[in-house]
């Protein structure tokens, strides 16, 4: 599997194209610059056959209704973000941002579902940043959206945010490999090694 990072939008957000060897593959968490992403889609050569969303926050979905006019994707998510993917043209006009509403209908994810798209991603459930939060993880290979970030972790101060359940999360993240390559929706790549030594949240 090859990872693409495009950091797009006002909020510096991280869309990522996972290509499979056969050039097949899929668009996570597109944020924002849906031209940029249509863009690297063709660069790659990735053949997108869905849009996955780690979770529903204005800043991952704001180009989701583009791409999708654009590409006729399915869009998946877990079903306990649907109140705030219903509400992400309205919670970003609340920043002063405009994006599209994105559609519907969504693919629901679930707990240990298996997405395969020549990537064979299993979905991780790891609620606290958002309710629905999910992370797409293979053997070496984790998009983290926005629970655990190089040296940091999600805010949990959001609405719909809940602290005891995104350190319960945190914790499940640490029974990873520690070579595991961590894809955070925001800032630079990591790997879980890096984390459990120097993440003040993680370390010790």
């Amino acid at each position: 599997m090859k990872v693409y990072p495009l950091v797009v939008g006002p909020l510096q957000e991280n869309t990522y194209l996972l290509v499979a060897e056969d050039g097949r593959g899929v668009i996570v968490d597109p944020g924002d610059e849906p031209g940029r992403i249509l863009a690297e889609v063709q660069r790659v050569g990735l053949k997108p056959e869905a849009i996955l969303l780690t979770h529903a926050h204005f800043d991952h979905v704001g180009a989701v209704a583009p791409l999708v006019e654009a590409l006729h994707l399915p869009v998946y998510l877990h079903p306990a973000d649907l109140p705030l993917y219903r509400s992400a043209a309205l919670s970003a006009a609340r920043w002063g941002l405009s994006i599209p509403q994105p559609p519907e209908p969504i693919e629901p994810l679930a707990e240990g579902q298996t997405l395969d798209f020549g990537l064979g991603l299993e979905v991780l459930f790891l609620p606290g940043h958002a309710p629905g939060h999910v992370g797409f993880y293979r053997p070496g290979h984790l998009v983290s959206g926005d629970v655990l970030f190089r040296g940091g972790i999600g805010r949990y101060d959001l609405p719909g945010s809940d602290p005891q359940a995104l350190f319960a999360s945190l914790q499940r993240i640490t029974r990873l490999p520690p070579e595991t390559v961590v894809y955070p929706g925001h800032g630079p790549t990591t790997t879980l090694a890096e984390e459990l030594a120097g993440n003040p949240y993680l370390a010790g």
